[in-house]
């Protein structure tokens, strides 16, 4: 045992008990001590410190701290380090560190031993933090001190320390390059321990382990790359790791299975239109060189056709070498299993990320699609010049399940248990009874499809779904129903005459057909042979027929038809010739190929859409613009024609109203003066100007009640006819405009209807106004206190009982009434009369603004939700100009998962284009 080892076990007594092993230590030692001290110069300190042990072996620490202070030899950093430790054991625990904390020494072994008992007593204290950094500085010193980075690691996952386990495994990791600190480690990422640490803290570790054991490193590797996904450090991690494969190569004597599933599987996320090209171009590039170089056979096809598609989509990002080595990988590959699913998925991906955006393509659309994936029956369309004879072989071939009448669009039949009867629109899919049912007219005619599933048995036999289609005319060949179901073929059967075959316009059609759909097989039926008495003649005809067919159409087929022939015979030879052109045919790759074909017309239509409604946006804009342009301009209008009728109104009442105002100035002297005829000789003056007053108050009533009013009621009548005539003129005038502004918008928006209550609220007024008692205070006409009515009055008091006086007063009253000016007190007269009427007509100008504010109100309306629309649509139009990947990326990752697929299911073509 070194020295070391003992000063650590305090076993350092063991030196003096060589061959005295039976006797007591105590005794030993104590004999020992007495030698020493007898001799002339003696050194008890070695001595000491053994008794010290030997004390504190036997718990007796304080005679070991005492042995143990005395010492001040070499042993001096051991002694301190006994003595701090016997008071730990006293659980002095305060006077055991600070003591720990003094020792000074060079000794590493003694370092590490203080600090793993600071890191003991540090425990017991609860100071966590302490007790972390004396165990990591015991390893720091010497990591390959016994047990002390397991002493390390235990604490560290003990307290759930995991930053620092995780520092402990990635160091150990490395400097051992001990493949149980690297399993430790992965034990760590499983658990989720290093998810928010930077991917780049690894590298290191995993270059060592690359070097050392490929497997486990892919084990470790996908456990991070596990750890990271769709958390913050994803990207990172992904750049990270692929720079170190980048840089390391890739050893092609393993088979990564691991990777190769995640490379796979992470592509597929990346891709999934959920995240802009932007934040992708600079990782997926070096994603996709990495994973055809490592891929392993399982995903060699996706791999490679990955790298080839996303270097056609986005030609200069992606370098040479990887495009090489994934021609020779895809090269090596066979095709695309279940590939008809696949691309079924991508195509439902499509659509539901179409609906998300309030962009739909249409059932018939979806329908047609969701048709491709029954592969246990061949789509044959069948199509024919108008004349054909198209329907009779139709009926011939279905029997009585055939609707023997011109469909108004493409019937597909197909054999079902039950009848079933489906109208398949871009609107909608819906059942019918039978096809008189179907909406013409509603549609387009060529975007009607029917349904028609029941029992044909022949079909069923055959397994056929055979689609009639509406004749053909040369007029609109290239926008005939058949041309629209190209795709979903699996087989065009052109009908020909007999009398006819093959005439130049059916020849145009046809090559029409193969230029658009190149891929679909065509062949003809020859009918109406029956009109062909000589037999010879017909042998003649077919064979020509079969040489002009030969001539474009080498692979097309002829089977000859004739309602003469007998009818079993002639089905059972149609089913040879249905054998004979699927001879051969990989029908699940016919329909995939379709399949790709509705992709790339979906989002093509979807980009189409983009465009679309960002100049549907910019039309509605211009437009609301220009119709509010108009609202105003009628709203101006309106306001002109509101401020005409009051003026008009307004100045026909007040010349009524000043007729009524000049007859009464006029007409009050009058009656006031021919009231002197009241005045008689006989009359008692003394009250004569108080009878007389109230004589002429009682004739202007009447004047008013009987003349003025009358005249006034039917002067008013007039007017309000008059002015209904006008509020009827405007009323037609606002209909007309109402009618005007619904034809632009397209349906019935406007309703300018005026508030025609006004005239019976007029109407009401003017009879209160002009019927029952008149609202007139009593004038004072000769009540005045003027100088001659003063004098007259006092005079008829003090001289009208005088007899002889009474002619003088007589005379004197008639001729004051008879001659003074009363136009004073008809104006007051007049004023207080007409001040009722001058209310009604300060009225007017609110009466005829609330006839007018309905159509005021149904204008502004429009114009502010006009205003709205324009706001609306100027934010959604620059949302898309701002951010216009937020759509067209999406729809750049489907056609990107479009052309993987075109890679995947016709290799060998493809390369030899791409070539």
């Amino acid at each position: 045992m070194t020295l070391e080892k003992q000063l650590i076990n305090k076993n350092f007594y063991e030196t003096y008990m060589l061959e005295r092993e039976n006797v007591h230590p105590v005794r030993v030692l104590g004999e020992a001590y007495l030698a020493e001290n007898n001799k002339e110069t003696s050194d008890l300190t070695m001595i000491r410190f053994a008794q010290g042990e030997i004390y504190f072996h036997h718990k007796d620490y304080e005679a070991a701290i005492f042995k143990w202070e005395n010492i001040d030899n070499e042993f001096e950093p051991w002694a301190k380090k006994n003595v701090a430790d016997a008071y730990l054991e006293l659980e002095l625990l305060s006077t055991a560190e600070d003591i720990y904390k003094g020792i000074q020494t060079d000794s590493d072994v003694l370092k590490i031993e203080v600090l793993l008992q600071l890191f003991s007593l540090y425990i017991q204290k609860g100071k966590l933090e302490r007790a972390v950094d004396s165990i990591k500085n015991a390893v720091y010193l010497d990591p390959d001190y016994p047990d002390v980075t397991n002493i390390a690691r235990v604490f560290f996952e003990d307290h759930q320390d995991w930053q620092n386990a995780v520092e402990l495994a990635v160091n150990e990791s490395i400097r051992t390059e001990s493949l149980a600190w690297f399993d430790v480690l992965k034990s760590y990422v499983k658990k989720g321990k290093t998810a928010k640490i930077e991917p780049n803290y690894f590298s290191e570790a995993l270059l060592v382990l690359y070097k050392i054991d490929l497997r486990q490193f892919e084990g470790l590797s996908s456990a991070l790359w596990k750890s990271y996904q769709d958390k913050e450090l994803y990207f990172a991690w992904l750049k990270e790791f692929n720079h170190l494969m980048l840089t390391n190569g890739a050893e092609r004597s393993h088979t990564w299975d691991e990777l190769s599933q995640l490379y796979y599987e992470t592509y597929l996320d990346l891709i999934n239109g959920k995240r802009l090209i932007r934040d992708l171009s600079h990782l997926i590039p070096i994603h996709l060189k990495n994973w055809v170089r490592i891929t392993s056979p399982s995903y060699a096809l996706v791999a490679s056709a990955s790298v080839l598609a996303w270097s056609e989509v986005f030609p200069s990002n992606i370098e040479a070498d990887a495009i090489s080595e994934a021609e020779r990988v895809i090269s090596q590959s066979g095709t695309l299993d279940n590939g008809l699913e696949e691309c079924f998925t991508l195509f439902d991906s499509i659509m539901k990320w179409a609906e998300d955006n309030n962009v739909l393509m249409g059932e018939r659309f979806e329908w047609l699609v969701n048709e491709l994936l029954d592969l246990n029956a061949q789509h044959v369309l069948v199509a024919g010049m108008a004349g054909s004879g198209k329907s009779d072989f139709i009926q011939s071939v279905l029997g009585d399940g055939a609707s023997g009448e011109e469909s108004p669009g493409v019937v597909m039949y197909k054999n079902n248990d039950e009848i079933k009867i489906t109208e398949v629109t871009d609107e909608a899919i819906r059942p019918i009874n039978d096809f008189s049912e179907v909406k013409v007219g509603t549609e387009r005619r060529e975007q009607v499809f029917i349904d028609c599933k029941m029992p044909f048995a022949y079909l069923e036999k055959n397994g056929l779904a055979l689609m009639d289609t509406p004749g053909l005319s040369s007029s609109n060949k290239y926008k005939n129903d058949v041309f629209q179901y190209l795709h979903f073929a699996d087989s065009l059967i052109f009908v020909l005459n007999a009398d006819h075959p093959l005439t130049d316009r059916e020849l145009d059609i046809i090559v029409k057909v193969r230029e658009q759909a190149s891929a679909l097989p065509v062949h003809f039926l020859l009918n109406h042979l029956d009109t062909i008495s000589n037999e010879q003649e017909a042998v003649e005809l077919m064979d020509a027929t079969i040489s002009r067919v030969s001539t474009y159409f080498p692979k097309a087929k002829i089977f000859a038809f004739s309602s003469q022939y007998d009818h079993r015979e002639q089905l059972s030879d149609f089913s040879i010739f249905l054998q004979s052109i699927m001879e051969g045919r990989n029908m699940e790759e016919e329909r995939t190929g379709k399949m790709l074909h509705y992709i790339r017309k979906s989002i093509k239509f979807l980009l189409d859409k983009r465009v679309e409604k960002e100049n549907g946006l910019i039309d509605d804009i211009n437009w609301n613009e220009e119709m509010v342009t108009k609202l105003n301009g009628a709203i101006h209008q309106l306001e002109d024609i509101e401020e005409d009728k009051i003026k008009t109104i307004k100045r026909s009442y007040s010349d009524i109203k000043k007729e009524m105002e000049r007859t009464l100035s006029d007409s009050i002297p009058d009656i006031l003066r021919n009231s002197a005829e009241l005045i008689k000789e006989d009359s008692d003056f003394s009250k004569l100007h108080i009878q007389l007053n109230d004589e002429m108050n009682r004739r202007i009533y009447k004047h008013i009640e009987q003349q003025v009013l009358p005249a006034f009621r039917m002067s008013i009548q007039d007017w309000i006819s008059v002015s209904e005539q006008e509020f009827q003129e405007s009323q037609a005038y606002l209909h007309e405009m109402g009618d005007g502004f619904n034809e632009l918008f397209g349906y019935n928006k406007l309703t300018l209807s005026s508030d025609f209550r006004v005239l019976d609220d007029w109407k009401r007024d003017a009879d209160r106004l002009t019927h029952g008692s008149i609202q007139l205070e009593k004038a004072n006409i000769l009540l005045r206190y003027t100088p001659t009515q003063i004098l007259l009055k006092s005079a008829g008091k003090i001289f009208g009982l005088i007899p002889q006086n009474k002619t003088m007063l007589h005379n004197k009253y008639k001729q004051f009434v008879e001659n003074e000016d009363y136009s004073e007190i008809a104006n007051k007269i007049t004023e207080s009369f007409i001040q009722q009427f001058e209310l009604f007509e300060k009225a007017l100008d609110r009466d005829i603004k609330m006839f007018f504010q309905y159509p005021f109100a149904a204008l502004n309306a429009t114009v502010e939700e006009s205003y709205t629309i324009i706001a609306d649509n100027n934010l959604s139009l620059d949302d898309m100009k701002k951010n216009p990947e937020v759509y067209k990326d999406p729809l750049t990752m489907f056609e990107l998962k479009l052309k993987q697929y075109e890679w995947m299911t016709n290799i060998d073509d493809r390369v030899k284009q791409y070539s």
